[in-house]
């Protein structure tokens, strides 16, 4: 009954996008087959062989030592604060430890540090070889251009900004439907950079936390490019070739290892203000809008709250992706926070849920479909982005922008389906 509802979910989520297209036509099932063939492929093999299990738990330990070097660095700088609090001593008694735990002085610093080995690995050329081999995946199996191939991989990765900026002089050469397939690709995926900061947060809630969120990153990415496709064609007098042919250079722009040092930390500095600003605004919006909604007369023991609302809407979608029906509205209130808010702050909530409120299988579907950056505040941000590389593009890009959201929360509901698929 499960696997039935889950297969309901995946063709209905392939509907909406055809509904969403700009042309009405026959489906290409060869697109459809090297799509869903290529999520199910990844999933399998990280889910299934060992040795790459092996693999992804070796990387969950690395995460925990650039956790415990972080909290080194945060020890020096902002004092007991910055610390475990089972670790640190306390200028006065603790009674409840857990109490102490500040996001700003505890958590944000790992998107510092983990700036700062992307650049660092970034020099050395390292990521971008991973890059390349993504790319060459994608542009076999899904038939992309070389620029659109690389933008896809790189958005395993690095941000939404980021990646484009790596196909920078092809962008106003891109069609329609491969800018599109860029831009779906941005908000299907999460980036490197805060993908250990959402690994430490699930850390407590499920097993080898950063497997499960770079596998999800990587699954999206093929879904993201199918359902753009679909949703913008590529038109007969488009060139497959145009943008980039099979392939693109990645130079790397860091003079040494000390510029890259240099550069990631102040490039890391800004994200992290931005994303404590952005969480301090919106969860003030929220409460405020919150206040607005309990002035309305509400027969229930409970207030009325956009997370209520967001649950009703999102509950049905959650129930495609196999959550069951008496979960469902817990769970579409998740989806509807990180998609009205930001994808952080609906991990968070899950983190915070009461024991049991989601099954096993419900909170690993969820951590699949909540990783993506498909939110209306990442949606600005791609468009000031975007229209800042390619100012010539900059009313279609707009025009994009709105679809790009549906086709990347699309997206993380197939991966989060297919999670829970292969997890009975």
């Amino acid at each position: 009954m499960v696997t039935l509802q889950a297969l309901l979910g995946l063709a209905v989520f392939i509907g909406l996008a055809v509904l969403c297209s700009e042309q009405r036509r026959m489906l290409n099932w060869q697109l459809l087959a090297a799509g869903l063939g290529l999520q199910f492929l990844v999933a399998f093999v990280m889910f299934r062989f060992e040795l790459l299990q092996a693999l992804l738990n070796a990387l969950n330990r690395v995460v925990v030592a650039i956790a415990d070097a972080t909290e080194a660095g945060s020890l020096f700088v902002f004092g007991y604060l910055g610390g475990d609090p089972s670790n640190v001593a306390y200028p006065f008694s603790v009674d409840n430890p857990e109490a102490t735990v500040i996001l700003a002085f505890r958590i944000l610093p790992l998107i510092l540090i983990f700036t700062v080995l992307s650049a660092i690995l970034w020099h050395y050329r390292i990521l971008p070889l991973i890059v390349r081999g993504f790319s060459i995946v994608l542009r076999r199996a899904m038939g992309v251009s070389g620029a659109v191939g690389l933008s896809a991989a790189a958005n395993i990765f690095i941000g939404m900004v980021e990646s484009p900026a790596l196909i920078r002089p092809y962008i106003k050469r891109l069609t329609r439907s491969e800018l599109f397939v860029v831009m779906s690709c941005g908000m299907a995926t999460i980036a490197g950079t805060v993908m250990v900061l959402y690994s430490v947060i699930l850390g407590e809630m499920i097993d080898n936390a950063l497997a499960h969120i770079l596998t999800a990153s990587v699954i999206s990415a093929p879904a993201a490019i199918m359902l753009a496709l679909i949703m913008v064609p590529t038109v007969a007098e488009d060139s497959a070739q145009i943008a980039g042919g099979d392939a693109v250079d990645i130079s790397t722009d860091y003079h040494n290892v000390m510029d890259a040092i240099a550069r990631g930390t102040s490039d890391g500095l800004k994200l992290t203000v931005n994303v404590g600003a952005m969480l301090l605004v919106f969860v003030a919006l929220v409460a405020l809008f919150n206040s607005a909604l309990s002035l309305l007369p509400y027969s229930s023991d409970d207030p009325l709250t956009l997370q209520t609302i967001l649950g009703w809407m999102f509950a049905p979608l959650v129930w495609l992706m196999g959550i069951p029906w008496q979960e469902a509205q817990l769970a579409g209130t998740l989806m509807g926070i990180k998609t009205a808010l930001n994808e952080l702050l609906a991990f968070l909530a899950l983190v915070d849920l009461p024991a049991e409120s989601l099954s096993d299988k419900s909170t690993i579907i969820m951590t699949y479909a909540l990783c993506g950056f498909a939110n209306f505040g990442s949606l600005g941000i791609m468009i000031a982005g975007l229209t800042g590389m390619c100012s010539e593009r900059a009313h279609e890009i707009v025009a994009l922008a709105p679809k790009s959201l549906i086709s990347g929360t699309l997206a993380t509901c197939m991966t989060g389906t297919i999670a829970g698929l292969l997890s009975l």
